[in-house]
Order: structure tokens, then C-alpha cells, then sequence
């Protein structure tokens, strides 16, 4: 692999890069998934809103499916960590810690990964009573007791939303000091959202079933589901290297069709400026799937080296 120049290569094993790789393999072309296996699908262990399992799946197993699904269509899958990529006039070489590797197209699909509190019990916690999208989990906490842990405008936005699902929405800032504009400070008190400011020390919980936060001063707060909006890691750092238009926030910038500001250079899924859905994301790698392709194509008639048919 260290001297060939491949079609394609997908850095990213997540359902963005999963989806790609389905859609290039049936386009009969050839290329390659380098999988770090760091989805954050693998949080979730209870998805409730992703089409056609009624019933949820499992984060992991919905990957597990999509790499046997990938099997199927002669896609090799690499296990492998991308550090860096560069560009020459020809192509681009990626550096991974056991290969190199040299593509005519890259599709970036490495995602972010959420920060949650580093507060005791927290962990346990994750994906069971301790969340990051309300638009993925609002509606599975109605009801309950809800407390969101943030200080800032997504905090409050996240608080006022969660009035529609619950009459019980408390913020709690851990200490830290609201940063908040007058604006959402006018909403929180015009609907009485309760505003917790004392460190939080410890998230009690049964088996991931939060039952109660414990503040420093040794108070506690009884609830039954939290929701963190300490902020993400956009995982674009790769691009930076060959100048790809990011985001503030470091997510990459691209068009109606998965392209970067570099040419040949895609990016799909949650390390994009798209909202962050496992759905979503799975639509982004087959819209810059179908984007890859028909470049490929494109590229070929002109160079008048359309490639005919040869089983496989």
C-alpha cells in the first residue's frame, strides 16, 4: 500500500465514513476505511431516533452492522491512526502510525468527541440517564427531573427547550460564573428556570440511573436525567495541514456537496458545520460518496480513461 496511489481513501469509521465507503464500494470503486474505532455512536447505547429500528439499537452494534455491511462490497477496512496528511501536485500522502498511505481523494469523517464534567459518577452515567443532544434525548426524559450542566447561551437554550418536556428544569453552572447574554437572562427568569451556581461534587446514580447531584457545600439536588453543554472536540486537525477553510470552532467548511476549500479533499458526518446526528451524519458520507464518484468520473472522460468493466 506504501506505493500504490489509491482512488480513495475514508479516515473516519464512524456512520459517516461507514456510509461512503458502502456507496464507493457499490459505485465499484475501490476504496480504503481507516478506522480508529473512536465513534462516539459507541456513547450511546440506547439509540431511539435512528430509522428502522423501532425498538432502538445499540451505538455499537449499529457499527457493527455497518462494517459487515462494508464487508460486502470489497471495501478493505484498515485499523489504523491517521497523523497527518499532506498535498503534492499529484495527490496526498496520509501518515498513520503502522502505514502511509498515497489518494487521489480523502474523505474526512473523524468526527468529534463531546467533554463531559469530570465529576465522579459522571461516566457511569453516559448515554443512561446522562446525555448531550436534547434532540436526541429530550424526548425519552418527559416528565422527569432535568437538570442541564453549562453556563453559557447553549445552556440556557438547552433549559428553556426542555420546558416543553418537563415542568422540572434546573440549570446547574458547577461553580462557574454565567456567561449567558441579558437576552437569555431575561428568558431564564421570565420562566422561572431554577439556577443552581454551587460546585457540583458528586453525580449519584444507581447502575447509570442518576439519582441526585452532590454539591460541595454537602447539599443535594434529586434528579433523574442531565443533559452537559460543556462544549466538543472537532476532530479537523488533519486539514489544518493542507489549509481547509474551518470554522471558529474548528469545523470544517464545506459545500453542498461534501467538498472543502481544497480541492479533492471531502469532509462528512459531525466534523462539519452539520447538526450533530448519527442519521445525519450517515447522509453526509453517502451525499459526498455520490460526490467522489461522479468527480471520479468526470476526471476520467476527460483524461480519456474511463475505466470498463472487469469482474471482480
Amino acid at each position: 500500500m506504501k506505493d500504490q496511489k489509491l482512488e480513495v481513501v475514508i479516515v473516519g469509521g464512524g456512520l459517516a465514513g461507514l456510509s461512503a465507503a458502502i456507496y464507493l464500494g457499490r459505485a465499484r470503486r475501490k476504496p480504503v476505511l481507516i478506522h480508529s474505532e473512536r465513534s462516539m455512536a459507541k456513547w450511546e447505547p440506547d439509540v431511539q431516533n435512528y430509522l428502522g429500528f423501532p425498538d432502538g439499537i445499540d451505538g455499537s452494534e449499529l457499527l457493527d452492522r455497518g462494517i459487515k455491511q462494508v464487508g460486502q462490497f470489497h471495501v478493505e477496512v484498515v485499523h489504523d491512526e491517521i497523523q497527518s496528511l499532506q498535498q503534492n501536485e499529484h495527490c496526498f500522502e496520509l501518515i498513520g502510525q503502522g502505514h502511509r498511505y498515497r489518494a487521489r481523494r480523502v474523505l474526512i469523517a473523524t468526527g468529534l468527541t463531546h467533554l463531559p464534567p469530570n465529576i465522579p459518577g459522571v461516566k457511569e452515567c453516559l448515554g443512561h440517564s446522562l446525555f448531550f443532544c436534547k434532540d436526541c434525548d429530550a424526548y425519552r426524559v418527559q416528565g422527569k427531573r432535568i437538570v442541564i450542566l453549562g453556563c453559557n447561551n447553549e445552556a440556557a437554550d438547552y433549559a428553556l427547550a426542555m420546558l416543553l418536556f418537563s415542568p422540572s428544569v434546573t440549570i446547574c453552572t458547577n461553580g462557574q460564573t454565567p456567561v449567558w447574554d441579558s437576552s437569555h437572562h431575561g428568558w431564564l427568569m421570565e420562566y422561572q428556570v431554577m439556577i443552581q451556581k454551587e460546585r457540583i461534587h458528586t453525580v449519584e446514580h444507581e447502575d447509570g440511573q442518576i439519582t441526585s447531584l452532590r454539591f460541595d457545600n454537602g447539599a443535594s439536588l434529586n434528579i433523574d436525567a442531565a443533559f452537559v453543554t460543556r462544549g466538543d472536540i472537532c476532530h479537523s486537525d488533519l486539514v489544518r495541514s493542507v489549509g481547509a477553510e474551518l470554522t471558529a470552532d474548528g469545523q470544517i467548511v464545506v459545500d453542498h456537496c461534501l467538498r472543502t476549500s481544497v480541492p479533492n479533499l471531502y469532509a462528512a458526518g459531525c466534523v462539519t458545520t452539520a447538526n450533530c446526528q448519527m442519521i445525519i451524519a450517515a447522509g453526509q458520507g453517502a451525499i459526498a460518496a455520490q460526490a467522489i464518484n461522479r468527480d471520479l468520473f468526470e476526471e476520467t472522460l476527460t483524461e480519456h480513461r474511463l475505466p470498463q468493466w472487469a469482474h471482480s
